[in-house]
């Protein structure tokens, strides 16, 4: 797909949208006396306005991503950029977007948000994506976006990759691989695709393996192209000071990174070994992801199990494929171990 391509599947109200320009917008640099921005003059800690453009954090994630600054969009979150791409790309009442089932909701809700309507192709054999079941669900002309979440949320697997190229090579709209968990497995990034796929966007977050979910930091990299348009249409300041400034110091530390990821993949394995064994013998589907998904069979007695003695996992079994599961998120060894213990010995009545 070309960059005119990429042109071509934009909504025409936002090719000649006339974006909002800030005061941090006109003027960059440093100043000696800020008098543009109505700010309060006063030294309070946080009285200026962030950089609009997060210059700083996207340099140091350009240097650890081994990816160029203008291939980066920052958003409040994986959520902000799931919303901006729709109402990019999709006009309402009349395009689509399509996704897999199950996979993560806000695609859908997002989709909802936007009066546009979602696709759902049901995940095939192992959780896999069927490619050609993709492509023959796509309304020509009208399904504009592709929401692909690798590793899969809730199964935790990742999908093929060849069928992954599959749907690249034949689907003519935006293809859009969410990586929220790429840290946790066993194949590398699809980053490195997006030179031989301009409408391929892969999006990271800091909320998982770097442990920042409460900064709401979500990651997209994309062509520049595609990322102009997700900057023109998002609000001014959409990333906070402070999240920009602790997400410096965050990826400053890997150390801390590596330690806590390794903790969670020898854990991750330490429970799935525990409950596919006595005296649990659930079945585990497999996981790239810090979660298990876990077949228990009568989920909701065994999450009213774990409730009662204070531990809260996810009920997974009101959703196609995940009948009786629960998606257990890998804890400390402690919590772990807490866990274990939980689902074997039901809370004593009082």
């Amino acid at each position: 797909m070309s960059t005119s391509d990429i042109q071509r599947l934009l909504r025409k109200n936002i090719c000649e949208l006339q974006p909002y320009s800030s005061a941090r917008h006109e003027f960059h640099g440093e100043a000696s006396i800020y008098l543009d921005a109505n700010e309060n003059p006063h030294p309070y800690p946080y009285n200026r306005y962030p950089d609009p453009f997060q210059r700083q954090l996207k340099v140091c994630l350009s240097e650890k991503k081994r990816i160029a600054v203008d291939r980066i969009f920052l958003g409040n979150g994986s959520d902000e950029v799931i919303d901006l791409l729709i109402r990019a790309f999709c006009d309402p009442q009349k395009d689509s977007i399509v996704t897999l089932i199950p996979s993560y909701g806000m695609y859908e809700v997002a989709a909802q948000v936007n009066d546009v309507d979602c696709i759902k192709v049901p995940l095939a054999d192992r959780f896999q994506l069927n490619p050609d079941a993709l492509l023959r669900a796509v309304i020509p002309d009208r399904t504009k976006i592709a929401f692909l979440c690798s590793p899969n949320n809730p199964t935790g697997n990742l999908l093929d990759r060849t069928a992954v190229r599959t749907v690249l090579e034949n689907f003519s709209g935006i293809v859009v691989i969410d990586e929220a968990y790429i840290d946790f497995a066993s194949a590398p990034s699809m980053v490195g695709f997006q030179d031989e796929y301009p409408h391929l966007v892969v999006m990271q977050t800091l909320s998982k393996a770097w442990g920042a979910a409460g900064i709401r930091l979500g990651i997209a990299f994309a062509s520049p192209q595609i990322v102009n348009v997700l900057s023109r249409i998002k609000i001014p300041y959409n990333i906070s000071q402070l999240t920009q400034e602790y997400a410096l110091r965050l990826l400053a530390d890997t150390v801390t990174m590596e330690r806590n990821l390794r903790s969670i993949l020898e854990e991750r394995e330490m429970l799935r070994t525990a409950l596919s064994a006595s005296p649990y013998n659930f079945n585990v589907y497999p996981s790239d992801a810090n979660y298990l998904l876990v077949d228990v069979g009568n989920a909701e007695e065994y999450y009213r199990r774990l409730i009662a003695q204070g531990i809260v996992v996810r009920n997974r079994s009101n959703i196609a494929l995940c009948e009786g599961c629960l998606r257990i998120t890998v804890g400390t060894p402690e919590e772990n171990k807490t866990l274990l213990h939980a689902l074997h010995n039901p809370p004593v009545s009082k």
